[in-house]
């Protein structure tokens, strides 16, 4: 009964089969060729014409040639991802064939499969301008990315050449920044899926993903994301101000007690920090599942990707100046396994030390080990007092070799690796220097005095002058708190020497006086983005603000010896005394490359007279 009340499916009938219509055509015979094309691009065809189509174009494809593109153009175009199962199965099939005989055909359905890597575009028109972007509320979207990336890999599997077609078209349909987070979200989750079942195209994906995210870190530097942050917090306390005077008088006693979490208490209020804390996500999440199966960390898994990914940092991050937070894919990753950390420190150690890298690099090597050996909680104290060995170590022979050269001054120029390490040990101590004195002082502080940090601080490359303010009083306070070298007649006799650079603007002259002139950064400064910062924060040291004592200690006044020579208040174990007052918080200081001292974890503005 079912059969016969059933309407037939209808089949092609324009003079005959799909092959004689083709074929006619071929002849010159165009009139039901076109009728067919109009056929399938009917917006409103059915499944069962659909299917029909399908199965006469898989028993076709040897006909499909370069001369029919506008033909298959429109089969690759037809609606079949939101179709019946039977459908996509139909369909799936047919890519197979057509790319298998076809090569020609296989960079327009590579095309047509990343094009749905994305949410589908609703038509939203303000004033006669379209402003549509994704359709956020198709409820099986997961579902039709995973038929997408089937539809890949049945390609692939026909193609074995596939990977090289593709990456240029995966380039290519990379949503510009200003799309919104779900499109965005969507098509990098979408890449890094490729990877799983494309291998050879892993190295590559990252590159292409982290190079977008950095260039969206770089276009939202920390300031003005807490800026922002700062501005939507005071327009929500005035609304909530506003409220309760309205309403507090009528409150439901039921709500009396009850925390109330808003829903946007995740969301970042700067629109490019929202995309960027989102795709964060996603990469630390791709990171943790690639390197665990069943829970447990995989060690060759994990070391393919860390070579990949330090890859991507020679070749991405290392070069750019001031990124706030990607830099911690690499972060994250050496957090997994203490011989990662140590690979990492090892690779950074070499870039430094190779005098045939640029001094721009090397320098930036010794921003990022400083900053690892001073945030990373999973770096234990043993591994720090390996790598200050060396890099100390490093210090005094570059002194010995520069002590009696014709270059034996202060110059940025000519020393930017040297004071960049300096910095990074300065920088190390000033948050270690309490585990390296933990358990056993007396050991402890010889093992500090065996760095002979006078030595490097009296020297006449003289780092003091060069190294951030803010580090340079921290390190002479700790230094000093422990009788490991004296610092404040140095850096009284660089104050005497700083020369104020006069700038005209539009308000009248500026006079600016230089405060970074290694122009360096602390590349693991706190991590502000609210989502990615809660995978980040475990594992990451923060600044202790300075005990009640340790404050005391710094502005405790002390009598100024009446001695000439400045140096023998040292012997003394007395300090010169000093109106002047330094702002200690060891973050760089122009505003480009500055950490925010307003930045939760890190040393806050601490003003205190130091002895000059």
């Amino acid at each position: 009964d079912e059969f016969i009340s059933s309407p037939p499916r209808k089949t092609v009938r324009f003079g005959g089969t799909l092959t004689e219509i083709l074929l006619k055509y071929e002849k010159g015979d165009t009139t039901d060729f076109e009728l067919l094309k109009h056929q399938l691009s009917d917006p409103d065809i059915k499944d069962a014409q659909i299917l029909n189509w399908l199965h006469e174009f898989r028993a076709s494809v040897a006909y499909l040639t370069k001369e029919l593109e506008q033909l298959v153009s429109i089969l690759l175009k037809l609606p079949w991802l939101r179709r019946s199962q039977e459908v996509v199965e139909e369909y799936l099939g047919f890519l197979g064939n057509l790319v298998s005989a076809q090569t020609v055909h296989l960079r327009p359905c590579l095309r047509m499969i990343v094009s749905q890597f994305v949410p589908p575009r609703i038509t939203i028109r303000e004033d006669d301008v379209d402003i549509s972007d994704s359709d956020d509320d198709d409820e099986n979207i997961s579902e039709n990315f995973d038929t997408c990336h089937r539809a890949l890999q049945t390609v692939a599997r026909y193609v074995p050449s596939t990977p090289q077609f593709l990456m240029p078209i995966l380039v290519e349909f990379f949503p510009f920044i200003n799309k919104s987070e779900r499109t965005l979200e969507c098509y990098v989750h979408n890449l890094l899926r490729v990877t799983v079942y494309l291998p050879t195209l892993r190295l590559q994906i990252l590159e292409l993903i982290i190079e977008k995210l950095l260039k969206l870190d770089v276009s939202t530097p920390q300031q003005d994301i807490e800026d922002a942050e700062e501005t939507a917090n005071n327009c929500a306390s005035e609304e909530k101000s506003t409220e309760e005077g309205l309403f507090d008088m009528e409150e439901d006693e039921d709500r009396k007690g009850k925390k109330v979490v808003s829903p946007s208490i995740e969301r970042m209020a700067h629109p490019l920090a929202e995309r960027l804390d989102i795709l964060m996500t996603i990469l630390f999440s791709y990171i943790k599942d690639v390197c665990h199966v069943d829970g447990k960390l995989d060690i060759s898994s994990t070391k393919d990707l860390y070579r990949d990914l330090v890859s991507v940092f020679d070749k991405l991050i290392l070069p750019t100046h001031a990124s706030c937070h990607v830099q911690y894919f690499m972060f994250y990753i050496c957090s997994f396994k203490l011989g990662l950390a140590e690979a990492f420190l090892d690779h950074l150690w070499k870039k430094l030390q190779d005098p045939n890298n640029p001094s721009v690099i090397r320098q930036t090597a010794g921003s990022y080990i400083g900053s690892l050996l001073a945030r990373a909680k999973f770096i234990p104290i043993v591994t720090v007092k390996a790598c200050l060995d060396l890099l100390v170590n490093w210090l005094h022979k570059y002194i010995d070799n520069q002590d009696t050269g014709a270059n034996a001054y202060c110059d940025v120029a000519l020393h930017g690796p040297f004071y960049s390490t300096c910095q990074a040990v300065f920088y190390t101590l000033i948050f270690r220097h309490k585990q390296l004195l933990d358990g056993n002082l007396r050991k402890g502080l010889s093992y500090l005095q065996s760095l002979n940090f006078e030595r490097i601080v009296m020297c006449q490359l003289n780092p003091l002058k060069i190294c951030i303010p803010s580090v340079v009083n921290l390190f002479a306070a700790i230094t000093r708190k422990y009788q490991l070298v004296f610092c404040y007649t140095i850096i009284e006799r660089n104050n005497r020497q700083f020369i104020p650079v006069v700038r005209s603007g539009t308000g009248g002259d500026l006079v600016q006086t230089c405060t970074n002139p290694l122009d360096s950064f602390f590349p693991f400064d706190p991590f502000i983005l609210k989502r990615s910062k809660k995978i980040i924060d475990p594992m990451y040291q923060f600044w202790e603000e300075l005990s009640a004592e340790d404050l005391e200690n710094l502005k405790k006044p002390i009598r100024k010896g009446t001695s000439e020579d400045e140096d023998d208040d040292f012997l003394k174990g007395e300090t010169p005394q000093n109106d002047g007052v330094v702002e200690i918080a060891p973050n760089s200081y122009e505003s480009n490359t500055r950490s925010p001292v307003s930045s939760l974890g890190s040393p806050a503005d601490c003003y205190v007279p130091y002895p000059l």
